[in-house]
């Protein structure tokens, strides 16, 4: 019988440690206890609602039809941090932890973006969710590149990605980097993926931290992963920093209670959500998880606590409400230190699009260095090559054994960078 006991306690325990576990509620707990920083979320909260009221009132003209006025293209700076990678390190790991920060960011712009290959599987999901839709925030998140803080070593075009600073020694800010989105990579005790202040303030340089061990992705080509941050199945897909980030917009989980009078102030206070109370961890067929408050719970979407690999999507709410948290926050982000792509955006184009997965990167003035990277809707690098010393104002490019579907080319030349999306019929 001690055995069976025994036996049975250490499955529960493996089970648990398999389990998505977020630490943004401890956070929170531990932010509120100070005053001034309880006082300081208590007002940029309150400019929130205002906000997010203006937003939804403004999705409707007069003669009632829906409209969303909020799809402008938010650019929003980014700062990675390595904090125990020392700043010895040599170049080919500083280079490969630089391409899993690349590759994380790719992978967000496309879930915030509604661009993931896997939100097909909305479609037949979709039946089960009646008055569901998918959102996107139309943004786009990029590696800082200019105009770095003072004292912290990094020259001028170089990416904003830093190793063995002191960033979150004992804090869980840094206002050195007030103004970025900083994502902090360091391993994260108590099984813990990550977590996030529950609507993130810039200026205080506030943080998401993730663990080492769910952040990014394996990246093709070699090196394939980076030592001590590999990710790890189940949570390999880059879904944690998804996420987290979801909260540092003001998300809060999906199963934060069953709806009262108003689902706008109670449970997750999106009303496109359906009400849950408890999270979900597995891959479970859509429409087959029926929650305590007589709702069909939302699995696929992000603010869940399923695998990577079947969380997949927004809601329009949920959209919505992340897109009143940027507008609160917009004049606290950093303006001037993402790259200049003037010149990129003029000097560069792409013919034909869509194609077969074969076209021209097309210049009409000639740029003797610049980079095409070609990522999938997955975040996956699937083409990587530098052109330098050239004169050519066509460069034909050929993307071999690839499948239909929605590719984005990045071009980056002189600290700029310029990213396409083309479609492979």
């Amino acid at each position: 019988m001690k055995l069976r006991l025994l036996l049975a306690l250490l499955v529960a325990q493996f089970a648990v440690a398999q389990q998505r576990t977020c630490g943004t509620n401890a956070y929170m707990q531990s932010l509120m206890a100070n005053p001034e920083m309880r006082q300081q979320y208590l007002d940029l909260q309150q400019q929130f609602e205002n906000e997010i009221a203006r937003l939804q009132n403004a999705q409707y003209h007069r003669d009632g039809q829906s409209t969303n006025n909020t799809n402008v293209l938010k650019r929003i700076p980014v700062a990675v941090h390595y904090p125990s990678v020392a700043n010895s390190s040599t170049e080919t790991v500083k280079n490969c932890l630089r391409l899993l920060a690349q590759r994380q960011v790719n992978i967000l712009n496309a879930d915030y973006n509604a661009t993931n290959t896997d939100l097909s599987l909305w479609t037949a999901a979709s039946t089960f969710y009646p008055g569901v839709s998918v959102g996107d925030m139309d943004v786009s998140w990029e590696i800082a590149t200019q105009n770095h803080p003072a004292g912290t070593g990094l020259a001028n075009g170089t990416l904003a990605v830093t190793f063995g600073t002191d960033f979150l020694s004992n804090a869980d800010s840094d206002t050195t980097w007030a103004g970025y989105c900083n994502l902090v990579v360091r391993n994260i005790s108590g099984g813990i993926l990550g977590y996030s202040p529950l609507g993130g303030s810039p200026s205080a340089g506030m943080t998401v931290v993730i663990d080492n061990n769910a952040f990014g992705a394996t990246m093709t080509g070699s090196p394939s992963t980076c030592s001590g941050y590999v990710p790890t199945a189940p949570y390999n897909l880059g879904r944690t920093l998804t996420h987290e980030l979801g909260h540092f917009f003001n998300l809060d989980h999906t199963f934060n209670g069953c709806d009262g009078a108003n689902c706008a102030t109670s449970g997750d206070r999106v009303c496109d959500t359906p009400a849950a109370d408890t999270p979900w961890f597995t891959c479970d067929a859509p429409g087959s998880v029926t929650t305590n408050c007589g709702t069909t719970q939302l699995t696929m979407n992000y603010m869940d606590y399923v695998e990577d690999s079947c969380m997949y999507m927004f809601t329009a709410g949920q959209a919505t409400r992340m897109n009143a948290w940027y507008n609160t926050i917009a004049s606290q982000l950093q303006t001037n230190v993402l790259a200049n792509n003037d010149f990129i955006v003029n000097n560069f184009s792409i013919a034909p699009n869509p194609n077969k997965g074969s076209f021209s990167i097309q210049l009409k003035e000639a740029t003797d260095n610049y980079t095409v990277i070609i990522i999938d809707a997955l975040g996956r690098e699937i083409y990587n090559t530098d052109f330098n010393q050239t004169t050519d104002l066509v460069q034909n490019i050929q993307i071999d054994n690839t499948l239909s579907g929605l590719y984005f080319v990045t071009i980056q030349s002189n600290g700029a960078t310029l990213t396409k999306k083309i479609l492979v019929e």
